[in-house]
């Protein structure tokens, strides 16, 4: 552990107030005793949060609330389970109780992770021993896209990140970002720093400034005893991420602003790193710090728990790569909960029969093509352990029925079973689908034309003759893992951005049947209304986008001694059991769709040949 000071200007407010209060004697006027206790419950934040809320702060979540108090940019690298959330709750319960007018902003990846700070701060309202700080809440409101709690003439607000421009429309003078590390580039840059730009009092700075110069002139004041205004702040917290991603970049800038300030650069910054081993003991529970070290790689280990910033994924397919692969939030083409009519899409998937929470995931991916480029892009994804077939039926059914798909691709261990279930299920008979088969062997690459044309001429498009069971052959596996490889070399697949701004509307708006869809294994959306829900369900899309990268990134490749090469998790992965062990099943789906988008167009250049469905009698 290591604290280096920098070379930036020491902030502090009142760091001589307890030693003035110790000085006083005697009796104190109600207005010098009500402002030296403001300063001193400003100074002391462990007192003033055992005081207000009851909870007794460790050393490192004192120096962390002390320093976002202080700071202007605060960032937060902290090992998982650190208490990242619990700690910016409090900050968050203290700042709106201290500094009363100021608007506290809640951001995330997705709004779960906005809305899980601010049930930290209710959590710790409702406790018996924080009486003083529910006294002080004014206001709670729960609306689908936004939540606010008011303190007095304080607000913190939760907000969903993919509605830019309704962030747009806040003036906020405090940004909490959980998560940072998935935060888009350009909406921190577009969205979040402008908010730094616009002081909460102008005027009231400008006359203070004019007053405070003319002291200056006539002796009566000191240059550096202006006062300090408290500045805008923003506050990053994650955990670390791999070099070559943003987070990174943004942590090397501020290091290199700590260590050497520019001279016009009144901007003060705070960066506290964090490792497991640097929390108190109590903290955690050392059996889970050894699982972790038993069932994740040690390139992960070393991030989540860590907090080190690691280089490229050491397995088959680099994250470097898929990271190349995937189109900057804002900037095309994004998550999809329906598709465009116009547009054309390709249905993968890997089958699972078992309704055990700790068994393989059912997993169902979408790929919209682009038929001049012939490329296809990963626009929504899906992925379910532990829920009934009928719930697996009723999602491949809304998938149909809400994407043009023109061709499907699944696995044919398991695959027949599930087809036959849902043509014969009565969802799919009420909605008159019934799905057949075509079939070619394309495991002899001497013979891949003629597959071609096989599969060409028994695919229908009207009759729904459009799926393709493919048998895992060795062969196959093999190719078709290299034909992923080769597709994020040359950038043939691509992984869609998050929704954001039109686009965000755009899915928000969609007519789904969201209220029977189901895409967690928790309850928690299904107590919400159906847009609260929507929301969710969008924002759920971009992260079953990154879980399927994740997995990609933990493919090894191992071969036998007869030369049958294996693409698979870790072997310590492999022998995680339970609902949040490791899997692979998004990966095996995404393998699945990229050698059919390939197939697809390769089997669509060939002609049908028009088959004579009548006699016509000729004379010999």
């Amino acid at each position: 552990m290591a604290w280096i000071e920098g070379n930036q200007k020491r902030r502090k407010h009142f760091d001589k107030i307890n030693e003035e209060i110790l000085s006083k004697e005697g009796y104190l006027e109600e207005k010098e005793a009500k402002i030296l206790l403001y300063k001193f419950l400003k100074e002391n934040p462990s007192f003033t949060c055992e005081l207000l809320t009851g909870v007794r702060l460790f050393p490192f979540q004192h120096m962390a609330i002390k320093s976002m108090m202080l700071t202007d940019y605060f960032l937060g690298i902290w090992s998982r389970g650190q208490s990242k959330s619990f700690t910016t709750g409090l900050f968050a319960a203290l700042d709106a109780t201290l500094n009363q007018g100021v608007h506290i902003g809640i951001i995330s990846k997705s709004f779960r992770q906005s809305r899980m700070i601010f049930n930290k701060i209710e959590d710790t309202m409702k406790t018996p021993k924080a009486a003083m700080f529910s006294e002080a809440v004014t206001r709670i409101s729960k609306s689908n896209d936004q939540w606010v709690m008011e303190i007095g003439r304080s607000k913190i607000t939760a907000l969903p990140l993919g509605d830019g421009e309704k962030l747009r429309g806040f003036r906020f003078q405090r940004m909490i970002i959980d998560e940072f590390l998935l935060m888009p580039e350009r909406i921190y840059n577009e969205v979040i720093v402008p908010f730094l730009s616009v002081t909460e009092n102008p005027i009231e700075r400008q006359e203070m400034y004019n007053l405070e110069s003319r002291l200056i002139e006539s002796g009566k004041m000191k240059e550096e005893d202006r006062t300090q205004w408290v500045n805008n702040k923003i506050i990053g917290l994650s955990s670390a991420s791999y070099k070559f991603e943003y987070l990174y970049k943004m942590y090397q800038q501020y290091e290199n602003l700590i260590l050497n300030p520019e001279k016009n650069d009144v901007a003060h910054r705070v960066i506290m790193h964090l490792s497991y081993d640097c929390a108190p003991t109590q903290l955690y529970d050392q059996s889970l710090i050894q699982q972790a070290k038993s069932t994740m790689s040690q390139s992960q280990f070393d991030r989540e728990f860590g907090s080190m910033f690691t280089d490229d994924s050491s397995g088959y397919f680099k994250v470097s790569k898929m990271a190349a692969c995937t189109i900057e939030d804002g900037r095309g083409q994004c998550v999809e909960v329906a598709g465009d009519p116009q547009a054309e899409y390709i249905l993968s998937f890997d089958p699972s029969w078992s309704e055990s929470e700790s068994s393989d995931d059912f997993a169902m991916q979408v790929f919209k093509l682009n038929k001049e480029t012939k490329q296809g892009t990963l626009v929504h994804s899906y992925a379910m352990s532990g829920t009934s077939l009928k719930s697996h039926i009723f999602y491949f059914l809304y998938l149909l029925q809400n994407f043009n798909i023109v061709s499907i691709v699944g696995d044919y261990n398991g695959g027949v079973q599930f087809l036959n279930a849902c043509n014969e299920s009565e969802m799919f008979k009420e909605a008159g689908i019934k799905i057949e088969c075509f079939d070619a062997d394309f495991d002899n690459p001497q013979e891949y034309q003629t597959a071609l044309k096989e599969a060409r001429n028994q695919y229908n498009i009207e009759a729904k003759r459009i799926c393709l069971l493919r048998r895992p052959t060795s062969y196959w596996i093999r190719s078709a893992n290299e034909l992923l490889q080769s597709a994020f070399d040359h950038k043939r697949i691509w992984f869609a951005a998050s929704a954001i701004d039109d686009d965000y509307q755009r899915q928000r708006s969609k007519n789904i049947p969201i209220d029977k869809i189901k895409f967690l294994r928790s309850a928690d959306s299904e107590e919400k209304g159906d847009a609260a829900k929507m929301i969710d369900f969008i924002e759920h899309q971009k992260d079953m986008i990154d879980l399927t990268k994740a997995q990609c990134a933990l493919i090894q490749i191992t071969t036998t001694a007869q030369g049958t090469q294996s693409f698979d998790l870790p072997s310590n992965l492999r022998r995680q059991s339970g609902p949040d062990k490791a899997r692979r099943d998004s990966y095996s789906a995404l393998v699945l769709g990229n050698w059919m988008i390939q197939t697809y167009f390769d089997m669509m250049d060939y002609k049908a040949e028009e088959v004579e469905t009548t006699f016509t009698p000729f004379l010999i």
